[in-house]
């Protein structure tokens, strides 16, 4: 499966959003439930991405309302 901007995964403590896909690097937001906006931003290589979701199941897509990263994130 490719990895996408807007991706959502299920996790065994709750979901996190795909926010920022790069070539080595990814953002993703956490999220209390599939269908929350708030929540906290991270910045990992897409290998420390895999292991995170490697038990995970994507659960759907977000496609206009990714939230862009704030400033200086």
């Amino acid at each position: 499966m490719k990895l996408e901007e807007g991706q959502i995964w299920k996790l065994e403590k709750g979901f996190v959003l795909i926010v920022v896909w790069e070539r080595l690097a990814i953002e993703y937001q956490e999220l209390v439930s599939a269908d929350a906006t708030e929540g906290e931003i991270h910045r990992v290589t897409k290998k420390e991405f895999c292991r995170l979701i490697k038990h995970g199941e994507m659960v759907g897509v977000r496609s206009d309302d990714v939230p862009a990263p704030a400033e200086g994130e």
